[in-house]
């Protein structure tokens, strides 16, 4: 069989406006799914949840047969009363069957918060375990482990997820934990998914260092995944890898949302709050209506990925982006 290679191809403007687009609109995506990141849904957060809602109905007005919805981590603040509402939110909101979430540091968070759910840093960890932690989340997600892998419509999906928090090493900090036993079996998961030459899609909540928008100076030791340089070796073997992340905010219309170095990596932004840099490369919130996030179609011979402005129901001029494979 032929190698096929993938070539990432910048569209400027709206897709749907190029000679290019129309002939792909003409073409029924094989696969269709959106990936939402940070909507760190909270039980009492009615902004938060509002937005959630609104991001559901904008994607399922673009397509009400999609696929699958990705929540790339920070769903909740780890609470079950926060998960209870996330659960309650999609049981009213239109969205495919297959939903598929990824662990993030907010995942973790009930230990920030005492017995009466105050926020309680002093507190730290209030009788939280990270096992309760992890235990909570994948009653939510109905998986075995943070990290899994699926199959749909022929092409792969894997999702990773940190195992570990501060309670195991304050110097952890927010950042992905990836255990060698997760490691291996990635590099396993990718061995077997890589003999068709489809592309890959890849979850994690946070970002490689120094890659996509937000990941430059954005963490203590600029890490953001402890393991990044074993991730990152393995992630280089296979050109045909798409890796989504969330965690910094950053908006989509930044220059390095979609990164390509060795493989594919590709900023998600945040559908609670958007983020973008002033003048001086300080972090700043957008305005408190902002919501954002992608929404993908995979056809034979590309994928594309379009980044949308949920408050105004418009596609982000600057974040069109096409991948072909030949």
């Amino acid at each position: 069989m032929k190698k096929r290679t993938l070539y990432v191809t910048l569209i400027i403007g709206i897709l749907l406006s190029s000679p290019q687009a129309a002939s792909q609109a003409e073409e029924k995506p094989i696969l269709s799914f959106s990936v939402l990141s940070d909507i760190h849904i909270q039980s009492w957060d009615i902004r938060a949840q509002d937005k959630f809602k609104a991001a559901l109905t904008d994607l399922h007005r673009i397509n009400p047969e999609e696929d699958a919805l990705i929540l790339n981590g920070d769903l909740t603040d780890g609470r079950q009363e926060d998960y209870d509402k996330l659960q309650e939110l999609l049981s009213r909101s239109p969205h495919p069957d297959a939903v598929y979430s990824t662990m993030g540091n907010h995942e973790y968070y009930q230990a920030w918060h005492g017995a009466e759910g105050q926020w309680s840093e002093a507190g730290f960890p209030n009788g939280e375990t990270e096992k309760a932690s992890i235990e909570r989340f994948l009653r939510f997600n109905g998986e075995q482990a943070v990290y899994y892998k699926k199959r749909l419509k022929g092409y792969s999906f894997i999702v990773l997820g940190s195992e570990q928090y501060r309670q195991s090493d304050s110097e952890n900090r927010e950042d992905a934990y990836l255990s060698p036993g997760q490691l291996d079996w990635l590099q396993t998961a990718l061995q077997k998914e890589a003999s068709n030459h489809q592309p890959i899609f890849v979850f994690l909540h946070q970002p490689l260092p120094n890659t996509v928008s937000g990941t430059t100076g954005c963490c203590v030791n600029n890490r953001a995944v402890i393991q990044h340089e074993q991730l990152k070796k393995i992630l280089a073997k296979y050109p045909q890898v798409i890796l989504f992340t969330g965690h910094t905010h950053w908006e989509l219309k930044l220059p390095d949302t979609l990164v390509k170095n060795r493989f594919v990596m590709v900023n998600s932004s945040s559908v609670e709050q958007p983020w973008t840099g002033d003048a001086s490369g300080a972090e700043k919130p957008l305005e408190p209506e902002a919501s954002e996030g992608l929404y993908i179609e995979v056809r034979k011979d590309s994928v594309t990925i379009r980044g949308r402005d949920f408050y105004k129901q418009r596609w982000i001029p600057e974040a069109q982006f096409v991948i072909k494979i030949r």
